[in-house]
């Protein structure tokens, strides 16, 4: 029976499960002659730092990961031009233009992940998202096997979502994302937690240095450590309702945060409602008495404490939407992708 590769240090929850083959790629050529292999392509599975997975069961396919790390910064007169490959580390991007005195990427310090992953999910942190700074994406497209450019208009970028999450699903492998960010100190300082911290240090014009080191702050108080405490950063989506459902619930609770998301909508703090149900800090054990929860600072992240298994963890989660659905009449969306095998 051919051995099985582990995969437990290639996602951040720290789930150990296996795959049949895996593989590096470090350049657009060397993924081509990946895919030409039938074997590869019938099933596999691409993976860049593993942050936003949860693995439920061992996967039977193959694991191609990620690894150009290409990067380059083209200046003109206001802004800089970056072409990163899809295997560099977002936050070592981030850090690259705070260095640089670049700005726009800053609030989104310490997020987890590859630049590769980042236009999937369109994450975002503190005020901005990374839409607002990507120029376009290029990937490989195994529907058309041939390598495309999505300019940042034909990515239908939305909350935490995008065409490469919905309609091109699985099917389009990043390989390099353009970014155009600012010379000019004009940092993003709009976000109320940001806008605290700033303001009890003592910084009245923050540079996006200042906004840097606040937001990675912020992040090391409320979220766990992967490499210390098993998780995958927020678990769910703050979830978007009608304007007209939110004012019916606050005939019922009264006290129900919300922030406008549109004309149309507001945006419900999913931390608010995971909280009110009690389940911030609750700690289980799985069959093989291993522990999991939710962490004690941050409702939304859920967490492995060592040796849990994903299916239990994505019990816990389903638990989750459950109650809130029942109290609330919300659906809560997982963030993190779910393999289930």
């Amino acid at each position: 029976m051919p051995q099985r590769i582990s995969l437990k240090s290639l996602n951040t929850f720290g789930i150990d499960v296996s795959c049949s083959q895996l593989f590096r790629f470090r350049s657009e050529k060397e993924l081509t002659a990946l895919l030409e292999d039938e074997k590869i392509r019938s099933q596999f599975m691409v993976l860049g730092g593993g942050s936003n997975i949860l693995f439920c069961a061992d996967y039977n396919g193959t694991i191609l990961k990620n690894e150009i790390n290409t990067l380059r910064f083209d200046t003109h007169e206001d802004t800089a031009l970056i072409k990163a490959g899809g295997g560099v580390i977002w936050h070592t991007l981030v850090e690259e233009c705070v260095q640089k005195g670049y700005t726009g990427l800053e609030n989104l310090a310490l997020i987890p992940g590859t630049v590769g992953a980042a236009p999937i999910q369109n994450i975002g942190a503190y005020g901005v998202e990374v839409k607002d700074a990507i120029v376009s994406v290029r990937g490989y497209s195994t529907r058309t096997s041939a390598f495309e450019t999505f300019e940042n208009n034909e990515c239908a970028f939305g909350y935490r979502t995008s065409i490469f999450k919905e309609k091109f699903k699985n099917e389009f492998i990043i390989t390099e994302v353009t970014l155009r960010v600012s010379k000019k100190e004009s940092p993003n300082t709009s976000y109320g937690a940001l806008q605290e911290h700033l303001t009890s240090a003592g910084i009245k014009k923050p540079s996006c240095k200042d906004v840097f080191d606040a937001v990675c702050a912020i992040r090391r108080e409320k979220l766990p450590n992967p490499k210390i405490m098993g998780n995958a950063g927020s678990f769910f989506k703050n979830p978007v309702i009608e304007k007209e459902k939110y004012e019916s619930l606050i005939k019922t609770f009264p006290n129900l945060p919300h922030y406008a998301f549109g004309d149309k909508y507001v945006k419900i703090p999913a931390a608010y409602l995971i909280d009110s149900l009690g389940f911030k800090g609750v700690k289980r054990f799985d069959a093989n008495g291993a522990q999991f929860g939710v962490h004690t600072r941050q409702p939304l992240v859920l967490v492995n404490y060592g040796g849990a298994t994903g299916a239990s963890i994505l019990t816990l989660a389903e638990e989750i939407q459950k109650a809130v659905l029942e109290k609330f009449r919300i659906h809560l969306e997982k963030e993190v992708c779910v393999v289930r095998g």
